[in-house]
């Protein structure tokens, strides 16, 4: 089976081996250490006398097959899949004999301080590609050196001459040796000198081409382990109930009926910790209730008899600070942040001929991930053992540290499979929730959060109120831009500098600047105390759909395609410096716009009885396009089609990168079209699916069309690419279909108010 995950676990034994180092700076370090015995599950098929390591990623045993590690936590981005390709790629393994094998955290002790055996371990964030294209190709080639080494020795013909294929070493005369035959000899190579010359892309034989998930079959037939399914034998089920107010406190607790049903063990009070940043301690105080098995330890819960008082958000609501940020954007304030510029946008206001404004407004958003919080802990005298679904489990070591003092190289923290992140698991409280509790029991605990704690207990994205002003000249150009944005920025409480706070809601460099000759971007912090952090596609999920849906409205004025309206503010193809040495490729940009346009014939624009909308945006020297047609069928929105284009450089898995994108599409519009999360005196009034639907299938596209962009650039990060154009594309459309202009996100709230 091509890229096999293996299931079943063993401890390997003392040996010596070969290790890869890749520093987070991205320079990577060779050495040689002795390994001690590590719980890391490894098939035992690839284990024995005959298994050797070559390098810190490559496991090769005498028959041939290779086991691959695959560093970065998958959330479902199909890293798991992409980064082993890159790999065996430069390695010239035969991917039919390789197994993947998520890595876990790799750590050392430096000194009292972690090194990091691995690099880069964040998954989900759309970093995980672009940081392994160069490291992962070196510890392919680094193997393949070290293979040719020992063939050339083994044969007698100089390692210049010789060349790998599948898994095999092929002499000029056409002699072979496998990979399998040469691991024992390979493995007691010294490491080269300087780092083996990667290989040409024209010789990429699984880089480029499409591969099925390597996950995949045991997700379908239900053998996927993830977190949540993990155990330990005589690990205590904690579940929590968190205090309503983030900022309130416990005022009375009575444990007698708790404790008295059979399987609780005990009740312990969690206080969230003075000084420490939202995300590394616990989320509000909370009693937990440890027991025996789940089930005694939710009959526990719901047993509890609790008084809560609230903190100073006991009297806020999300329709207040929404209000509050409308009376800003109607004042005179000064922005907290000027975030950009150029030119003279209140002189181009004075010789304007026409001035178009309008505001947009956005609802607070949960995460809502598939698997809840949950970990499995066990802390003994000099080692803490973790099984966490993090996407940052570099981070969720420095919250395990922090808590029990253990020296680096003492914690281990395994990553499953992840059941969705979204941004949810960059943040680690309830990681701190499992060791504090642990720590307060002295037994293993396997931390278990409700569906109901997973919406009224979040890191939700802020709401937001955009307020936008185009200028337009005599001539019909689009001379002026000014953004004023309103919102509660998700890097506060985090140990951010003030002056910091407006990156995680603007863009210096978003669409349009740089493009229209007096923009202006300004940014309004709002005070509250829910809690707010990392959210997938943020800031460019907010800011797209605002700036996209009023470039349209632009068009409308001026009586204009809206396709022409924007390749006329792109200008011709060229190279647009961003700062920091990046560039934006305005002709990768136009490419990608153009493609979804003619996929879904918008030359037919205004002759379609449906409605057709299209939006562009670029993130991280990526580019991706949206074009949709929608129709109404009395209050029924019907999305007829979807097309996205992307370009992301080379490709490494077309298979993997238009799932990515498919889905993306998806979860954008889902969040587009019914979901919001609201408070009223301090509290969320969403507590289940049922308050914060999902769209429907009956909803969504019957398919998304994915055209992926052939290139040959280092590549981009995919995981939210496709999230930011995909709402603004919809709403565009919607506006042909119903004339209704949709300004105000949830969708089909505000569309039926207005229709």
């Amino acid at each position: 089976m091509s890229g096999r995950q293996p299931n079943d676990s063993i401890r390997l034994s003392r040996r010596r081996f070969l290790q890869v180092l890749a520093t987070t700076g991205g320079a990577l370090m060779v050495g040689i250490r002795m390994a001690e015995a590590t719980d890391a599950p490894l098939p035992p098929a690839l284990l024995g006398d005959t298994f050797y390591d070559l390098g810190a990623y490559v496991r090769i045993d005498v028959d041939g097959n290779v086991l691959i590690g695959a560093r970065d936590p998958d959330t479902g981005t199909g890293v798991a899949t992409a980064l082993p390709r890159i790999i065996a790629d430069e390695l010239d393994a035969d991917w039919n004999r390789v197994s993947v094998l998520p890595l876990g955290l790799g750590v050392s002790d430096n000194n009292g301080q972690p090194q990091w055996t691995y690099g880069h371990q964040v998954g989900g964030t759309g970093s995980s590609i672009p940081a392994a294209w160069r490291d992962l190709r070196q510890v392919g080639a680094v193997a393949r050196w070290l293979l040719l080494q020992a063939a050339a020795r083994r044969l007698g013909v100089p390692a210049n001459r010789l060349r790998c294929e599948s898994g095999t070493v092929i002499t000029p005369d056409g002699r072979r040796v496998t990979y399998g035959s040469l691991a024992t000899d390979a493995s007691q190579i010294a490491l080269p000198g300087s780092l083996p010359a990667l290989k040409n892309p024209a010789s990429y034989q699984l880089i480029g081409q499409p591969c099925g998930d390597v996950d995949a079959h045991d997700i379908v037939t239900g053998l996927a382990r993830y977190a949540i399914d993990q155990h330990d034998g005589d690990a205590l089920v904690a579940v929590l109930v968190h205090c309503p107010w983030p900022d309130g406190n416990l005022v009375r607790v009575d444990t007698t009926d708790a404790l008295a049903i059979k399987g609780v063990i005990k009740v312990v009070q969690l206080k969230p910790e003075p000084g420490q940043p939202w995300g590394s301690t616990v989320i509000a105080p909370a009693v937990a209730v440890l027991a025996e098995n789940t089930w005694a330890a939710l009959r526990g819960r719901a047993a509890l008899k609790l008084e809560w008082k609230p903190g100073a958000s006991g009297n806020q609501s999300s329709n207040e600070l929404e209000q509050q940020a409308l009376a800003v954007l109607g004042g005179q304030a000064e922005p907290t942040r000027r975030v950009r510029d150029d030119g003279n946008f209140d002189a181009a206001g004075k010789k304007a001929a026409r001035r178009l404004g309008a505001t947009y407004i956005q609802p607070w958003q949960a995460h809502v991930t598939a698997e809840p919080m949950n970990c499995l802990v066990r802390l003994d005298k000099d080692r803490a053992s973790l099984v966490v679904p993090t996407q940052a489990p570099q981070k969720a070591w420095a919250v395990v540290q922090r808590l029990t003092g253990l020296a680096p190289a003492q914690i281990d923290i395994r990553v499953p499979r992840v059941g969705g992140g979204y941004g949810r698991r960059l943040d680690h409280d309830f990681v701190a929730e499992a060791v504090m509790l642990s720590m307060a029991v002295n037994k293993p605990v396997q931390l278990l959060w409700t569906r109901e704690q997973e919406f009224t207990h979040d890191y939700y994205r802020p709401g937001c109120v955009h307020q936008l002003t185009a200028i337009i000249d005599r001539k019909r150009q689009l001379t002026g831009w000014n953004q004023r944005m309103v919102s509660a920025s998700a890097l506060a409480m985090r140990g951010v500098a003030d002056d910091r706070l407006w990156t995680s809601e603007l863009q210096a460099e978003q669409l349009p600047a740089g493009l229209i000759p007096n923009y202006r971007s300004d940014w309004y912090a709002q005070a509250t105390a829910m809690p707010r952090g990392p959210h997938r596609g943020m800031p460019h999920v907010t800011n797209a759909f605002a700036v996209e849906s009023f470039i349209d409205e632009v068009a409308h004025l001026m009586r204009e395609d809206p396709l022409k309206t924007r390749l006329r503010v792109l200008g011709k193809p060229r190279q647009l410096p961003l700062g920091d040495h990046r560039m934006l490729d305005i002709g990768r940009l136009r490419n990608v716009l153009q493609l979804v346009a003619d996929r879904i014939e918008w030359k037919n624009w205004l002759r379609t009885v449906n409605g057709l909308g299209i939006a562009c945006w670029h993130v991280d020297g990526a580019y991706v396009a949206h074009a949709i047609e929608a129709a109404m069928q009395g209050e029924k929105l019907i999305i007829q089609r979807v097309v996205c284009a992307v370009d992301v450089g080379r490709v490494i898995n077309p298979l993997g990168l238009e799932g990515q994108v498919a889905g993306a599409t998806l979860d954008a519009l889902s969040t587009a079209l019914n979901p919001a999360i609201t408070f009223r005196n301090g509290q969320v009034q969403q507590h289940s699916y049922k308050d914060y639907p999902l769209a429907s299938m009956a909803q969504l596209p019957n398919d998304v069309e994915v055209i992926t962009v052939p290139g040959e650039r280092t590549p981009s990060g995919a995981s939210f690419l496709a999230m930011p154009t995909a709402a603004p594309a919809l709403a565009n459309a919607v506006f042909r279909a119903s004339a209704v202009r949709v300004r105000r996100l949830p969708l089909m709230k505000e569309l039926l108010r207005l229709l």
